[in-house]
């Protein structure tokens, strides 16, 4: 069956952002990978690093399990996602693993840079999933089927200069949206986290209104999700648009 991967930086961010279009590959009979490159480590204000670690490692597992997708341990702490071979060739081991048609991941531009650099690491480790000369670790054997990745809407909905941002495809999340909000609760302990340091209040409530500010642009659906396709040199054809060929009418070209 076909695959879909979604590489975020922080356990929470697949959630927020891609839960609801990996939930419709999933009813879509597609099997779907999750990894989020960071381990959460720095996530608390009450808890220390190896505490917090350990229990959102625990919550994004009990995430995953709630959606029907194969975890992908992490590689990094928080503030520590670099672009360095290393990790390149880490994430390389995932993507060759899971054999992607799709690739979800952050937006390029976005308010961090944990998740900038993620976006750019998943670009490059899906580039060089086909390469048989690049040994990814641990090494896997090289798949050479066209992927398309696509870039979520940044948190916000805006660059970090606060320009707003508009996205290529709209995804009707609606039908989903109380599975992707019961997956987002899984990571209980990023309320105490979010509401002290961002003051987001309760993070459920956050994400509803990111998926119906999306909706609402639409017009037409109550919850969505934005994406943007990557260039397709390297990946594909030009045309190429796996969401659309098989969401149909539950996604909106703008």
């Amino acid at each position: 069956m076909p695959s879909a991967l979604a590489l975020a930086a922080h356990p929470d961010d697949i959630e927020f952002v891609m839960a609801g279009t990996l939930l419709l590959l999933r009813d879509a009979g597609w099997s779907i990978h999750v990894m989020n490159i960071s381990n959460g480590n720095m996530g608390s204000t009450v808890m220390t690093a190896a505490q917090t670690a350990s229990t959102r490692r625990k919550e994004a597992q009990a995430s995953a399990k709630l959606m029907d997708a194969k975890w992908h341990a992490p590689i990094c702490n928080d503030l520590s996602i670099f672009y360095t071979e290393e990790n390149i060739r880490r994430i390389c081991s995932v993507v060759r693993a899971a054999r992607p048609t799709v690739v979800l991941t952050h937006a390029l531009s976005d308010y961090m840079e944990d998740h900038m650099i993620t976006a750019r690491l998943a670009v490059t480790a899906t580039f060089a999933r086909g390469i048989p000369n690049y040994r990814s670790t641990p090494q896997r054997t090289p798949a050479l089927e066209p992927c398309v990745i696509y870039h979520a809407m940044p948190h916000g909905q805006c660059t970090p200069l606060r320009e707003p941002v508009k996205p290529e495809l709209f995804v009707d999340t609606t039908s989903v949206h109380a599975v992707k909000r019961a997956a987002l609760a899984c990571h209980a302990s990023q309320k105490e986290w979010l509401d002290k340091t961002q003051g987001q209040e309760s993070y459920l409530t956050t994400m509803d209104g990111f998926s119906r500010a999306l909706g609402k642009q639409t017009k037409k659906f109550e919850h969505a999700e934005g994406w943007t396709r990557h260039l397709h040199y390297g990946f594909g054809a030009e045309n190429d648009d796996p969401l659309r060929e098989v969401l149909g009418r539950r996604v909106l070209r703008r």
